[in-house]
């Protein structure tokens, strides 16, 4: 499972646009925590690989197997890099990749969808507006040809079978009415501590990940 991030303060920009920096960077950081988690502790992920633009000074807070920086430039570039180091040092297993900003995600949902996306040669999972992709899945042997950005759900789907997923892996954040729509099926622990913290979206449903 690969999952690209860019470091701090670049990242999440729509989402700058109406939060302090503190507070951007502190639920940015929440985001982050709680998608690898959830990849984590799927069972049928094997590994999570981060891939950064540069090295992230808070990897120490982020659940993974390995992190690497991108040599190749743009979001799909680092994730061509990663996955080709991915098939080269697991080349029995798949690859897939995952956006890093899924604060309703949970390990039961992931491999869930992954179980639909093995069914296929190349799959992916639409985002809540059904023009954007979350997740992107390759067999094992293929290539993963990500295509991420705006309207990447219509260039995925010249080459991959899209899958029905639950909510929480098809919201992912961009901006705050984002993060909103995101609350309704449950937050994860970081992301709801810190939205605690700043005093937004009283309310909010944490999600039981016991």
């Amino acid at each position: 499972m690969v999952v690209p991030l860019r470091a701090l303060p670049a990242a999440k920009t729509r989402l700058a646009h109406t939060l302090s920096a503190e507070v951007h960077e502190d639920v940015v950081r929440a985001l982050r925590v709680d998608t690898l988690a959830a990849a984590r502790a799927a069972s049928s992920v094997a590994c999570v690989v981060v891939v950064a633009d540069r090295p992230l000074p808070d990897e120490d807070e982020l659940v993974a197997d390995c992190f690497l920086v991108q040599h190749s430039r743009g979001l799909n570039g680092a994730l061509r890099d990663a996955a080709t180091a991915v098939a080269s040092r697991w080349p029995a297993q798949g690859t897939a990749a995952l956006v890093g900003d899924l604060p309703a995600l949970t390990a039961e949902s992931l491999e869930d969808a992954l179980g639909r996306a093995a069914d296929h040669p190349r799959a992916f999972a639409p985002d809540a507006a059904g023009t954007g992709t979350t997740l992107l899945t390759a067999a094992a042997g293929l290539r993963l040809r990500p295509s991420f950005g705006s309207s990447s759900a219509a260039r995925h789907l010249r080459l991959a079978v899209p899958i029905d997923a639950p909510p929480g892996l098809r919201c992912d954040v961009d901006t705050a009415a984002d993060l909103r729509t995101a609350a309704a099926p449950g937050l994860g622990p970081a992301t709801s501590a810190a939205l605690a913290r700043h005093g937004l979206f009283q309310g909010a449903v944490p999600l039981d990940r016991a």
